[in-house]
């Protein structure tokens, strides 16, 4: 970093750490990308959907016999809940879940001919469809750049001192400002991979980090290299049928400045 942490950081000098950061985490995680499993537009939907309050893990566990059974929104929209309860049981809430995905179907077939649009102006009107849904559908899956502002997200994007805002939305807007806009969705993926694996919620792994150099918020957690390594989470293993294995190096280690 070029200013200490009792010197204001410029708007220019802001910018560049910021999309150094991100360099630097593109090579530390080249592999980034949307950890739910998915082929088409409205399966990353589903997943998307489901993946409140259980993990990604989990889905991609329960997905493979759903997409099986319900391969198009139709087949959401005329599901019985109680057979879709049975699929969706190990996910949590399943029965919130299972009307959740039968309105969106519903939905889907009623307004848009059975198929996701691509704007994200049409995705927020779907039923439990937010911003953060909608921006890791348009990224994922129909290449339009977003930022998807998950609790991964905002805690990096706050401890890097890109914003110090709380709310997702506003969250987004000036995260947004600090890139160009070709950069949102991958920017997405390598904030979250490195807050599931070292920049931790309560033991973020400051000795293992590929960026300690460059973050204002060095020393929050543990600088010792070998106990910072012992924090660090593995990526989680997918199963042959998953596609491209997710495989991630061991981040880097770098030493902070001194100043």
């Amino acid at each position: 970093m070029t200013t200490t942490r009792n010197e204001p950081e410029s708007r220019l000098a802001l910018v560049r750490r910021a999309r150094r950061i991100n360099r630097v985490l593109g090579e530390t995680y080249p592999d980034a990308r949307a950890e739910l499993d998915f082929t088409t537009p409205l399966e990353l939907l589903v997943a998307t959907v489901l993946s409140a309050q259980t993990t990604d893990v989990r889905v991609n566990q329960t997905t493979p016999e759903l997409f099986v059974m319900y391969p198009d929104a139709r087949a959401y929209a005329e599901a019985n809940p109680e057979e879709l309860e049975e699929i969706l049981r190990p996910l949590g809430f399943f029965r919130a879940k299972s009307r959740a995905v039968i309105g969106l179907g519903k939905a889907l077939v009623e307004r848009f001919d059975g198929e996701v649009p691509g704007r994200l102006k049409d995705l927020v009107t779907l039923p439990g469809v937010g911003r953060k849904t909608a921006n890791v559908v348009l990224g994922n899956a129909f290449g339009v750049p977003g930022i998807t502002v998950d609790t991964h997200f905002g805690r990096l994007a706050r401890r890097l001192g890109f914003t110090t805002e709380e709310d997702p939305v506003k969250v987004e807007a000036e995260v947004g400002e600090l890139f160009p806009k070709k950069d949102w969705t991958m920017l997405s993926h390598h904030l979250v991979w490195h807050g599931r694996r070292v920049c931790l919620a309560r033991t973020p792994a400051c000795g293992a980090c590929s960026i300690a150099h460059l973050c204002p918020s060095y020393g929050a957690g543990e600088t010792d290299p070998d106990k910072a390594a012992a924090l660090v989470r593995p990526a989680p293993e997918r199963p042959a049928s998953a596609g491209l294995p997710l495989v991630v190096a061991a981040p880097k280690r770098a030493t902070p400045a001194q100043g």
